[in-house]
């Protein structure tokens, strides 16, 4: 059995999604970040950087294995049920690849730009530098997707999965920040919708029901 540690945040449904996708048995412990959840010594002796999602297998070879971090999780839900990342190859690199560029830019890109913009105290600097880095991001989301139906290629891969609540959550919550960018760029509404569309998805982002 998984027990997955997350919240509502993008980074925390990634799991969740992939979980839907496999159809494999676990269960949600919540953990509100909003209320310092992360902070206690329970949550810690599992995720010690106080971050979610984590994961505890109980069912891992050699004994109950806990992980953190979105990317370690995907790799290794992936691999043990040997879906959504190929075993070698070029495609296994390219969703690597993808899912790199997501993890060290889109996301914490995206998320700095959340919060400077709801920053109560505003600074125009880092709004324009986030802003600027996002818009990039996106620019090169559009540009890839223009000639191929997902990131890594034509097939959906864990690289898909960690984008999409990243892009989902920016559409409907930066729009002060990124105007229509995400609603005017064809390749990415159009990735927007064919992801979205999978029943997996839809589950994994409704939860955790909070």
């Amino acid at each position: 059995m998984i027990t997955l540690y997350t919240w509502t945040t993008p980074n925390g449904r990634k799991p969740t999604i992939l979980l839907e996708e496999l159809s494999i048995p676990y269960r949600i412990e919540a953990v509100n970040i909003g209320e310092g959840q992360q902070f206690t010594p329970e949550f810690l002796a599992i995720s010690p950087n106080n971050k979610i999602p984590a994961i505890v297998d109980e069912d891992a070879e050699g004994g109950a294995l806990p992980l953190f971090e979105s990317a370690a999780i995907l790799i290794y839900l992936a691999e043990k049920h040997q879906r959504f990342l190929a075993p070698s190859g070029p495609a296994r690199y390219k969703a690597l690849e993808w899912l790199s560029w997501q993890i060290g830019g889109l996301g914490p890109m995206l998320g700095q730009l959340g919060y400077f913009e709801r920053a109560e105290e505003k600074s125009e600097q880092a709004l324009k530098r986030f802003r600027e880095e996002a818009e990039r991001l996106l620019n090169v989301m559009e540009k890839q997707l223009s000639t191929l139906p997902y990131l890594a290629g034509g097939e959906y891969t864990i690289a898909d999965i960690a984008a999409y609540p990243w892009v989902r959550a920016a559409e409907e919550r930066l729009k002060g920040a990124l105007g229509t960018q995400i609603e005017t760029s064809p390749a990415l509404q159009r990735w927007l919708t064919l992801v979205g569309e999978r029943p997996a998805v839809q589950r994994g982002m409704a939860l955790p029901k909070v």
